[in-house]
C-alpha cells in the first residue's frame, strides 16, 4: 500500500522505444521521462512523446516529460589533420577563428570564451582528459600551457571551470528546440549550463507559464547563486557530468548535498543525475558503488533520480529501472532514513500554506494517518506539504491534467485528476474516493485533507480536515 517516494526519471532513447517497451518501463516505476534535445531528430522527440501519452492514457496514470535542451557546449575547432597531440609543458596558443588548428594552435569558435579568459584561468579539454592552464594574453590571442597532455581530436569539448563566460545558456539551436518542446507540450524544460540567475530569467521570458523550468547545474558559478537561482526555477537537477569535470572530483558530493539543500529549503523538486547506474549499460546487474551513490540521493531527500544512457541505450532499461526502485524502496524501508530527513529540513515561511502543510506532518505522526490529500489547481499545496516530507506521502489532487503531470517530480506526491469541487462535503467525498482507488488506505484509516477555501482559487491554502475511511 506505501508508495514509493522518491521519483524515477528515465531518459528515452532507442533502446526504449519500442511500445511494448516503454510500457515496462512505466509498469516497472518510471515517473517521468526525458526527452534529450542533444541527441536525435525532432520527429523523434515527437513520436516518443505521442507514445509516453498514449501509456499514459492506457495506465491511467500521470507521466512527466520535460526536454533537455543541448545548451551552448562549447568545443575546440577543427585540425588540419583530425587532431594534435599536446605534451606536457607545451605551450599552445588559443584563437578565436574558424580556420582549423595545428600542433601549436587551438582555434575556438567561440569568440566570448577567448575574449573572457585571463591569466591562471584553466581549461579542461575532452572531458577533463586535457588540462591547460592560461599564462598569458597576446592582443587576440591567448597563450597557455599544457598541464596534462594527450592527443585532443576536432570538435571535442572545453569546459572552463573558473570563469564564468558572458554567453547565453540559450544558443539558436536551444531556441529553436524549446518553441518545437513546447508546441508538442512538454511539461518541463531543462536548461544546461546555467551559469546566472539571469539565464532563467530569460528562459522565463521566452516560455512563460506554458511549462516549468528546470535549472541543470553543472557550472561552478551557478553554485555561487544557488539559492537565486533555485528560487527563479521549478525545479533543479545535479548534473553531474560536466559538474563533475568542472569540478574536482572531492567536490561533487559536497556540491551535490549543498544544491539538494538549497531545492529543498526553496520547496522546489531537486533531480539528481547522470551516471547512477552507469554500468548497467551493459552489464544486467549494477556495481555495489552505484547501488550506493543512489541509496546516497535518496537519503539526503532527493525527489528524483535519473537513468540517462541506461534506459536510452542500453542493454536492460527495465531492469535498470526495476533495480533502482528497489533501492528506493530500500531506502524508504529504513527507520534512518526518517530520523535524519527532519535534519535537512528547511523552517517554514510565516505564511498560512506553510503553516498548514507544516501541520499536516505533525498530525500524521500523531495521529499515524495513511494519507495526506492536497486539493491544488497549480500543484503549489502539494509542493508545501512535500517540502515537510510526511511519512505517509502525499495525494496530489487535482482537476488540471497539465497539474498532474508537473507533480511527478515532486517527492511523495501520487497524482490524481479530479473534477473541481464546490463544498466540503464534496472535497471529503472526493478525497475519500481517491485514496481508495489508489488503495492507500484501509477501512478505519484516517485521513487529513487540506485544501483552500473557497474553492477554485489558486494559492488560498487555508483548510485542513481530518476524516476516517468507513
Amino acid at each position: 500500500m506505501r508508495a514509493r517516494d522518491c521519483k524515477i526519471v528515465a531518459t528515452m532513447g532507442p533502446a526504449s522505444d519500442p511500445p511494448e517497451r516503454l510500457m515496462l518501463l512505466v509498469q516497472a516505476g518510471v515517473d517521468c521521462f526525458r526527452l534529450n534535445f542533444s541527441h536525435g531528430a525532432r520527429d523523434d522527440h515527437a513520436r516518443r512523446f505521442a507514445a509516453i501519452r498514449e501509456a499514459e492514457q492506457k495506465l491511467g496514470k500521470p507521466l512527466g516529460v520535460f526536454a533537455d535542451l543541448q545548451g551552448p557546449k562549447i568545443r575546440v575547432g577543427m585540425f588540419k589533420d583530425g587532431e594534435i597531440k599536446l605534451r606536457y609543458g607545451q605551450i599552445v596558443t588559443l584563437e578565436a577563428s574558424p580556420e582549423a588548428g595545428d600542433e601549436t594552435i587551438i582555434r575556438l569558435p567561440h569568440a566570448e570564451l577567448v575574449g573572457a579568459l585571463e591569466q591562471g584561468d584553466i581549461l579542461k579539454l575532452d572531458d577533463g582528459k586535457m588540462q591547460l592552464t592560461v599564462i598569458e594574453r597576446e592582443g587576440r590571442q591567448v597563450k597557455a600551457r599544457v598541464d596534462f597532455g594527450g592527443v585532443l581530436k576536432s570538435q571535442k569539448g572545453v569546459n572552463v571551470p573558473t570563469r564564468r563566460i558572458p554567453i547565453s545558456a540559450l544558443t539558436e539551436k536551444d531556441k529553436a528546440d524549446l518553441a518545437y518542446a513546447l508546441d508538442l507540450g512538454v511539461d518541463y524544460v531543462a536548461l544546461s549550463f546555467v551559469q546566472h540567475p539571469d539565464d532563467v530569467r530569460e528562459a522565463r521570458a521566452l516560455i512563460g507559464d506554458r511549462a516549468g523550468i528546470i535549472s541543470k547545474i553543472e557550472k561552478p558559478s551557478a553554485l555561487e547563486q544557488i539559492e537565486q537561482i533555485v528560487e527563479l526555477s521549478d525545479a533543479v537537477m545535479v548534473a553531474r557530468g560536466d559538474l563533475g569535470v568542472e569540478l574536482p572530483p572531492e567536490q561533487v558530493p559536497i556540491a551535490q548535498r549543498k544544491i539538494i539543500r538549497a531545492a529543498r529549503a526553496a520547496g522546489r523538486p531537486v533531480i539528481v543525475a547522470t551516471h547512477m547506474l552507469e554500468s548497467m549499460v551493459d552489464a544486467p546487474t549494477p556495481t555495489r558503488a552505484e547501488a550506493s551513490d543512489v541509496a546516497t540521493a535518496v537519503y539526503q531527500g532527493a525527489d528524483a533520480v535519473m537513468l540517462s544512457a541506461e534506459s536510452a541505450v542500453g542493454r536492460h532499461p527495465q531492469s535498470a529501472v526495476a533495480i533502482m526502485d528497489r533501492i528506493i524502496r530500500a531506502v524508504e524501508d529504513d527507520a534512518e532514513y526518517w530520523a535524519g530527513l527532519p535534519r535537512d529540513m528547511a523552517p517554514p515561511q510565516a505564511t498560512t500554506a506553510d503553516a498548514i502543510a507544516l501541520s499536516a506532518r505533525h498530525i500524521t505522526d500523531v495521529l499515524d494517518c495513511a494519507a495526506v490529500v492536497a486539493y491544488t489547481a497549480t500543484g503549489s499545496t502539494a509542493l508545501r506539504v512535500a517540502r515537510e516530507r510526511p511519512r505517509c506521502g502525499v495525494v496530489g489532487l487535482t482537476p488540471v491534467m497539465e497539474t498532474a503531470r508537473r507533480m511527478t517530480l515532486v517527492w511523495g506526491v501520487r497524482s490524481v485528476v479530479s473534477p473541481d469541487v464546490s463544498n466540503v462535503e464534496e472535497m471529503v467525498a472526493s478525497a475519500d474516493e481517491a485514496v481508495r482507488k489508489l488503495g492507500v488506505v484501509q477501512t478505519g484509516d484516517r485521513v487529513i485533507v487540506i485544501a483552500g477555501i473557497p474553492f477554485g482559487r489558486a494559492g488560498k491554502t487555508n483548510t485542513i480536515r481530518i476524516f476516517r475511511v468507513e
